[in-house]
């Protein structure tokens, strides 16, 4: 059974086409640890909520933008394994910050087993 796992993440705004770049040059890494799909979609309308919101929790700042992503996986196994040899590889290659216009310790992540689905024609 598949399993997901998603993310949400401040980008610096002006560092769009650097993060596009390096999530096409991420995802052969993940496709060769055994991931299925990935997915990333830059915030187009995401209000700041006065209660929660994804800008808010992301402690996102004027100048960055959310983005939510998610990694499709045949199965849990899988997906362990895949980020622990993605994660690996990495840790060698990014070890610069500068390069990266994420700041990492705001993203939120987790996985997700499958509890319902819909598709048309449901």
């Amino acid at each position: 059974m598949p399993y997901v796992d998603m993310y949400v993440l401040a980008v610096k705004t002006n560092g769009k086409e650097i993060y596009k770049r390096q999530a096409e040059e991420v995802w052969p890494r993940f496709r060769d640890a055994g991931a299925l799909e990935m997915h990333e979609w830059w915030g187009d309308d995401v209000p700041e909520g006065k209660i929660t919101s994804f800008p808010m929790a992301v402690k996102c700042e004027a100048d960055e933008t959310v983005v939510v992503g998610w990694i499709v996986w045949p199965d849990r196994a899988a997906r362990d394994a895949g980020n622990a040899a993605v994660e690996a590889q990495m840790a060698e290659d990014w070890n610069d910050p500068s390069l990266v216009p994420v700041d990492g310790k705001r993203m939120i992540w987790g996985g997700f087993a499958p509890y319902i689905s819909c598709r048309p024609g449901d």
